[in-house]
């Protein structure tokens, strides 16, 4: 467990002007992992025990935290994020909180996975930070209720130890943990708050869950589909098209800058596990004037070999969702698609089932992560 990028200490207080010109942040070596704590995919912050100044749910708002100087509530300060109030000791003399003292929230994961990479992001809280964070996950079946996970028979495994932090800060650790997770404790000490939480990692899902499915999209992040490149991803990352549900903004699909050479673009994919893919479905949803003027999708089995085409470049309309039943059912583990000149869609959907060597390795990598 090592923090990335390392901040300690206060901010400085808020001078005027645009509140993230000194917010002090990185380049973290996992941020273009799948965000695990992603709404989109179903998580939320299910319980915590104290969020006197800001709710706890703020943690996991897929934008930026916002700041505005003028702000105030009854309680005071209204901050974007999860605040909690000032610990006191028991007696006057002896006033400050103990070295126990702490404040939790747990944490449901949208897609149960492999943690590679956490940031607690401080933002605008530049002298009510907590002085140091720590986390912790647990992998449990079913939708356990919070009562559940604090079940003193429930064995947590640590992925941040207790570690300083600074404020207005995005606090960054990299995970050394190979095992899947389906919750997490976010545990500030003794107290304060925190702007947002990123949990990034690689889905883990369910064989059971795909096994009784039989039939469902073998590409989506939400099943364990990854983007294992793209061409560009000048306006919007390309993971955007795996995500789940159809896209309501444009910024909610990939679009690529405006190409002035003889090329295209492209993303490569990795699917969940080997399958027999039967029919796939191409959206340019919100994509008006930028949409894709063509699209080609070739697959291949295995990590090298030929890229075999099983949809030849086909014309694509703006804001519709294209469907396309194939002639027969390709086996792949990897596919690509490839647009014409440039611009965007925002989902591809391949749907299928996997192969029973597909579904063995599942069932064997799932079992080695512990699940």
């Amino acid at each position: 467990m090592t923090a990335t990028a390392h901040f300690t200490g206060d901010a400085n207080p808020y001078g005027g002007g645009d509140p993230y010109a000194d917010y002090r942040t990185a380049d973290h070596p996992f941020t273009h992992l799948v965000d695990l704590a992603d709404r989109r995919l179903g998580a939320g912050v299910i319980a915590a025990n104290d969020e006197f100044f800001a709710e706890r749910e703020n943690l996991l708002k897929p934008e930026p935290a916002h700041f505005d100087p003028e702000r105030f509530g009854h309680k005071g300060k209204i901050m974007d994020g999860w605040e909690t109030r000032r610990r006191r000791g028991a007696s006057a003399a002896r006033p400050h909180p103990v070295d126990e003292d702490h404040d939790w929230a747990l944490i449901r994961l949208g897609a149960p996975g492999i943690v590679r990479g956490l940031v607690v992001d401080t933002a605008h809280f530049r002298g009510n930070y907590p002085q140091a964070v720590s986390v912790e996950a647990v992998s449990l079946p079913g939708s356990p209720s919070p009562q559940e996970l604090l079940a003193p028979d429930v064995k947590w495994t640590t992925l941040v130890p207790r570690t300083a932090v600074g404020g207005h800060a995005a606090n960054g650790f990299a995970v050394d943990v190979e095992r899947r997770f389906t919750h997490l404790r976010l545990n500030q000490h003794p107290d304060g708050g925190i702007a947002r939480l990123r949990v990034y990692g690689e889905v883990a899902p369910d064989p059971a869950w795909l096994a009784a499915l039989g039939t469902f999209d073998v590409v989506a992040l939400e099943n364990g589909g990854r983007v294992e490149d793209a061409s560009d991803r000048f306006y919007s990352p390309a993971t955007n098209t795996i995500q789940p549900g159809r896209s309501h903004t444009m910024d909610d699909g990939w679009e690529t800058r405006r190409r002035r050479d003889r090329g295209n673009d492209w993303i490569h994919y990795h699917l969940v596990e080997e399958a027999d893919i039967r029919a796939v479905g191409i959206d340019t949803a919100c994509l008006k004037g930028n949409a894709a003027g063509w699209a080609r999708l070739t697959a291949r089995d295995g990590e090298t070999g030929e890229w075999t085409e099983f949809l030849p470049r086909t014309r694509l309309q703006p804001d519709t969702d294209h469907r396309f039943v194939l002639p027969e059912a390709v086996r792949a583990n990897q596919v690509r698609i490839d647009i014409f000149p440039d611009g965007g869609i925002s989902r591809l959907r391949l749907f299928g089932s996997l192969t029973a060597r597909g579904a063995a390795r599942l069932a064997a990598r799932h079992a080695e992560l512990g699940g």
